[in-house]
């Protein structure tokens, strides 16, 4: 009865929130299930219902983070109402959006310092930016008239907007105080990446 008592006032969901905020503020090493569970105002016992430990947590954060981010991600990559170039417009918006409308969740999911940590977020990650790297193939297969294999191009915008996402991020800035500096970023970018092509086209002809 005890048991169900704690599992029906404190949820997963409520343990999850709570502990991404301590683990992107304080860090991973400085947290500990006790400090997890007085932040929440429960015995660090009651945490242990939900999860085996603070790895499991840390784990279980990590993949929620990142499976919300590969789902708007993809639903805009299956949008056939836009062009692949409209639709990588959108994606990296919406990244950039994402970065800045949930600083807690990128501190953990891109820029946690810990080495035996990384590992957790190293797959997750490797998801998105195969799917960010689809978007921007689709792009250039749409725009080309030549077959053109560029493996760079991916990794190079993705850096491009997790750079600004971090800045913004390191200065408190909010998604709707930069919105038109992240869509300017944005349009600079993707003219730029035209430009590139056009001129390989140019040398390959």
């Amino acid at each position: 009865m005890a048991r169900k008592a704690v599992e029906q006032e404190l949820n997963r969901e409520i343990i999850v929130e709570v502990a991404r905020e301590l683990f992107a503020t304080k860090g991973y090493q400085s947290v500990s299930m006790r400090a997890i569970a007085k932040k929440l105002g429960y015995s660090h016992g009651s945490l242990y219902y939900h999860f085996q430990d603070k790895a499991e947590l840390f784990y279980n954060l990590v993949v929620d983070d990142f499976t919300h981010l590969f789902n708007r991600q993809m639903k805009i990559l299956n949008d056939g109402k836009h062009s692949a170039m409209e639709r990588l417009k959108i994606m990296m918006e919406e990244f950039i959006q994402f970065g800045l409308q949930n600083k807690f969740q990128y501190e953990i999911m891109f820029l946690i310092q810990d080495n035996d940590l990384r590992r957790y977020s190293r797959t997750e990650q490797a998801k998105c930016f195969d799917l960010f790297s689809r978007a921007v193939n689709a792009a250039l297969e749409e725009t080309a008239s030549i077959e053109i294999s560029l493996f760079s191009l991916p990794w190079s915008l993705f850096m491009s907007l997790h750079g600004f996402v971090t800045y913004c991020n390191r200065f408190d800035q909010t998604y709707d105080e930069v919105q038109k500096l992240a869509n300017d970023h944005i349009t600079f970018l993707c003219n730029n990446l035209l430009k590139n092509l056009a001129d390989i086209e140019t040398v390959q002809r």
